[in-house]
């Protein structure tokens, strides 16, 4: 059947009766409110938001989760592709007049994205990851409608100075991010979304609220970290051989303030210099790190630009295609002044934490 936006909200909302609840998120200027059917999502989300959660106030996006069975919908869904380097389908999406559902392929999680509803629906309890990551999405169209640029780095600050860090898929930046964070005076930014922009004759780096999702091989290395694992697990990870566990993908959240404590998580600050992880974890050369002429090594641009993927709605309505090219010199023309360096060699997260402090945000 041809589903029409609303058609699909009642094919997705049904009659299910929404919680007198509601959480808001105060997201630097952009407030958003989530309503949901269930009691136990709201505390669950509740909880995750739990560092920028506000008042009532008339919300800039509002978003509704239906908690339910996956939706079986009457409609052929194609599938987004995938960036380089990713293999296995994640996405498919259906065009509707004036929106867009997304479904989740592996999950059957649905998503209705237009400009007056943004509907999750399927089993968010169980898979309240893509949840989170959903509501996130509407802050990262809210950005990017305002002028941000996204890149696929993690953030973090030192004394006021922003460190943006990128690496191809694997490259371990949540694992540098999360040695430099053992520095007291280091506060996080963002895991895995930075937003830059320019303004007051600097460039601004953002974050998201998505907290780290780490692999056991993050964990296992870091006594910080070592809550979120049994004792007795972690023994036995550390028994595989190096390469395994590095591969080994089993991801586990980590509440910043929580593990590090009150006050570590910083929503902006100025983008004072962008590492680019280009190490190899077999090499064995030494590790090196050198300031590159970005313009110069266009390839490095591969790891630090990101697709705004099937949610992204431009201000006109239109929706983003997984055929538009990227705009290489949007990111040259942001990071023109901002010092730019690549590692290369051997993976050494210890001394190349040290570099990031005292040379690098130096």
């Amino acid at each position: 059947m041809g589903y029409t936006e609303e058609s699909a909200v009642s094919a997705l909302q049904g009659q299910a009766p929404l919680c007198a609840d509601e959480l808001y998120l105060a997201l630097s200027g952009c407030t958003l409110r989530l309503r949901s059917n269930s009691t136990e999502l709201l505390a669950v989300l509740a909880d995750y938001f739990s560092h920028v959660t506000g008042d009532a106030v008339t919300p800039d996006v509002d978003i509704i989760a239906i908690e339910r069975d996956a939706p079986e919908l009457d409609i052929d869904f194609i599938d987004w592709k995938r960036e380089p380097g990713k293999t296995g389908r994640k996405d498919s999406y259906a065009e509707l007049p004036g929106g867009r559902l997304v479904r989740k392929v592996r999950t059957g999680m649905v998503f209705l994205q237009s400009d007056r509803h943004r509907i999750a629906a399927g089993p968010c309890l169980k898979f309240n990851n893509q949840v989170i990551n959903f509501i996130n999405s509407q802050y990262m169209n809210w950005l990017q409608n305002r002028g941000w640029l996204i890149c696929h780095a993690a953030g973090l600050v030192y004394r006021g100075k922003g460190l943006g860090i990128a690496g191809f898929s694997g490259g371990g930046k949540s694992t540098l991010m999360l040695h430099l964070l053992d520095n007291d005076e280091v506060s996080y930014l963002t895991n895995d979304r930075l937003f830059m922009h320019a303004g007051s004759g600097q460039i601004v780096a953002r974050g998201i609220p998505k907290l780290p999702r780490i692999n056991p091989g993050t964990i296992v290395h870091n006594q910080k970290l070592h809550s979120l694992i049994p004792a007795p697990q972690r023994e036995a990870l550390l028994q595989l051989p190096g390469a395994e566990l590095w591969e080994l993908e089993e991801k586990y959240d980590v509440h910043i303030d929580r593990v590090y404590g009150p006050g570590r998580i910083t929503p902006e600050a100025p983008l004072t210099a962008f590492l680019i992880l280009d190490w190899q974890r077999d090499s064995k050369t030494e590790l090196e790190v050198e300031r590159v002429d970005l313009a110069a090594h266009r390839d490095l641009l591969g790891a630090l630009m990101k697709s705004p993927g099937p949610f992204y709605q431009y201000p006109d309505g239109s929706f983003q295609q997984d055929t538009t090219a990227f705009d290489e010199t949007a990111y040259l023309d942001t990071l023109a002044d901002v010092p730019v360096y690549v590692a290369r060699g051997r993976v050494d997260f210890s001394t190349l934490s040290d570099r990031c402090l005292h040379e690098i945000l130096a």
